[in-house]
């Protein structure tokens, strides 16, 4: 017996063939000749070095060489075809389940989340806030939007938009402590998220300032800038969740420097649940839902890219 595996056309020409009962059925059911049929067997006969047919006038039989690998080849390629349609056929196509982190979904999605469903309202919806990456496994989680690189292990990624990193603050704190300036941080209780991909050490650096003392710090992007809304000091807030507070007046940009980190938001899911109707009708909608938060930005920021 060979090591290799023979062609795996030849095997599923087998496979049908032997299912049919006929070369002639095979042909049919494949949308190619019976000759065709007959060369990729024959080939695979002589790969096997074994005949895997009785041919007969108007029908074909298994030798037992042929119920053999039959048997082995209807449980492969059905197990195959079981895979292919975990990937295409969508098992709840009425019922969309999203995780994202809990500052996005805060702060960005759910005020917007009504107008997909005013425009798709036989779609149900459920937001799973959670730092945690989905094991979409073991989850009946649809889509993931997470913030990072994009190289999800497994998984196929959207990119949906860049983010950018800029000191805010109540317009209380600002007038309290006379923080007008990059140079009037150093008079402010400066906050900050435990686990950044830019902390205020390195967006002053980038300027080449110093922090004059260490962050107050909060686990979690939202919880930084409810911070901020509370009066507690200036924050270094993502301008995806900050920026509706800023055109409300409830906060204030610190100086008009912006920073571009190298992460951004993506939209991850495994292959194929992308391709779903359900996933491309939310797609389309939050694409269109970014363009417009995107368009509607009118703070001119001097923006430094990390990914330069």
């Amino acid at each position: 017996m060979k090591d290799r595996m023979p062609p795996l056309q030849g095997l599923y020409y087998f496979f049908i063939a032997a299912k049919e009962g006929s070369f002639k059925a095979a042909a049919r059911h494949l949308f190619v000749t019976p000759a065709a049929i007959s060369q990729q067997i024959r080939q695979l006969e002589e790969f096997l070095g074994t005949d895997l047919f009785v041919r007969q006038h108007r029908k074909v039989t298994l030798t037992a060489e042929g119920i053999l690998l039959f048997s082995k080849a209807e449980r492969g390629f059905t197990h195959l075809q079981q895979g292919v349609n975990l990937i295409n056929q969508d098992p709840n196509p009425t019922h969309l389940s999203i995780s994202t982190l809990p500052s996005f979904a805060h702060h960005w999605l759910v005020p917007k989340i009504t107008a997909f469903r005013q425009r798709h309202p036989d779609i149900s919806i459920l937001l799973d806030p959670t730092n945690e990456l989905v094991s979409f496994q073991d989850s009946q989680i649809d889509l993931c939007i997470r913030y990072g690189k994009g190289d999800y292990r497994h998984l196929e990624s959207q990119w949906l938009m860049d983010e950018l990193f800029y000191p805010a603050c109540h317009p209380i704190y600002q007038k309290e402590h006379n923080i007008y300036q990059l140079e009037d941080l150093k008079n402010a209780e400066l906050i900050e998220d435990v686990w950044p991909d830019v902390d205020w050490n390195s967006w002053l650096e980038t300027l080449g300032m110093t922090a004059e003392k260490p962050a107050l710090r909060y686990s979690g992007s939202h919880l930084t800038l409810e911070a901020a809304l509370s009066l507690q000091g200036v924050a270094l807030v993502k301008h995806s969740l900050a920026y509706q507070y800023i055109r409300s007046g409830n906060l204030v940009c610190i100086g008009n420097v912006a920073i571009k980190p190298k992460f951004a938001y993506y939209l991850c899911a495994p292959y194929g649940y992308l391709k779903r109707p359900k996933a491309q009708l939310f797609t389309q909608w939050l694409k269109e839902e970014i363009a417009c938060f995107e368009s509607s930005v009118d703070y001119e920021f001097q923006t430094i890219n990390l990914r330069d």
